[in-house]
């Protein structure tokens, strides 16, 4: 047990991201070009990289400081976004108003198989924010997880994160320049795939991540859906862990789930590979349901989850 959650049973994670509004459709298949298709289902969430991942580390018994931009007058769903964190136990204190620009939107299509297409509107103007003091962001703070898109308003508060010692994980969600100065202040990055070979310029998961090795220090890993999560161990050795198996309804925010659960798992001070278990868990718990990450699972299913052993040893 890390001696930093001796002193409390909940640690206290800072998400630094992008409020989302998602318009999620279940549909019978993506609508070709130039064609209509009509949704059997819809629903319309708050969402986004960090804050799925918050609701996710709320359901599995972390407490959250939400922190990033959101849409000033002109996004009228504001108050019902914010409200739908505050319903998840999220302190939402952090969020900073940018005036004459909408909270970003995305229009969200869920196919039979699960799997999500997605198009989404970021105004610039968000990346314009300053975020509250970091002595204010950071009191009380066990870990801080943050979207890699977010580095050009995030990374100072992460810089000081890394000087009191607190874990920096990334959600590396896009391609990112190998000389970002985010890459030097995070403690554990965890990339998507596609993500992973954009920044290495690589198309192989281990090339990739050891290229990557070369120019950061932290731990280093990538999602890759169905089959599973790979990472580099402290020896610099690859090792893979098989996803769950799971009837996969909705993958919108399974990745999100995933770097919520890990983060939570740091905080709590649990062995890498314990900690990407139980990420996978929730990840593959989420897949199972409709609705994006309000669909994201309880600890103590996770925890069944686990004990059921339904998951193959670690390579």
């Amino acid at each position: 047990m890390n001696i930093r959650n001796l002193k409390k049973t909940a640690p206290r994670i800072l998400c630094i991201g992008m409020p989302v509004r998602d318009l999620i459709f279940r549909v019978p298949e993506v609508p070709a070009r130039g064609h209509k298709e009509y949704a059997s289902e819809f629903v319309e969430v708050a969402g986004g990289n960090s804050p799925n991942a918050a609701i996710s580390i709320s359901r599995l018994g972390g407490r959250v400081l939400l922190t990033g931009p959101i849409g000033g007058a002109l996004a009228a769903s504001n108050a019902a976004i914010i409200d739908q964190f505050k319903s998840e136990g999220i302190d939402t204190s952090g969020l900073v108003v940018v005036d004459d620009v909408v909270t970003p939107i995305s229009s969200v299509l869920i196919d039979p198989s699960g799997e999500r297409t997605i198009a989404t509107f970021r105004d610039p103007k968000l990346w314009t924010v300053v975020l509250p003091p970091s002595d204010t962001l950071l009191a009380d703070c066990d870990a801080v997880l943050i979207e890699s898109r977010c580095a050009e308003f995030g990374t100072d508060v992460c810089a000081e994160a890394k000087r009191r010692g607190i874990p920096v994980v990334i959600d590396g969600d896009r391609m990112m320049s190998m000389r970002e100065g985010l890459l030097q202040v995070a403690s554990h990055i965890i990339f998507s795939a596609e993500a992973l070979h954009a920044t290495a310029g690589e198309s192989d998961d281990v090339t990739a991540l050891h290229k990557l090795a070369q120019v950061t220090p932290a731990f280093l890993g990538v999602t890759s859906g169905a089959k599973g999560v790979e990472w580099l161990d402290d020896n610099g050795e690859p090792k893979h862990m098989p996803a769950f198996p799971v009837h996969t309804v909705d993958t919108l925010g399974a990745g999100d789930a995933f770097h919520g659960a890990f983060t939570l798992a740091i905080a709590e001070g649990q062995p890498i590979e314990e900690a990407m278990r139980f990420a996978s868990a929730t990840a593959a718990l989420k897949c199972t349901r409709f609705g994006g990450a309000f669909a994201s699972p309880q600890r103590t299913e996770v925890d069944a989850l686990l004990a059921s052993g339904a998951i193959a040893a670690t390579t």
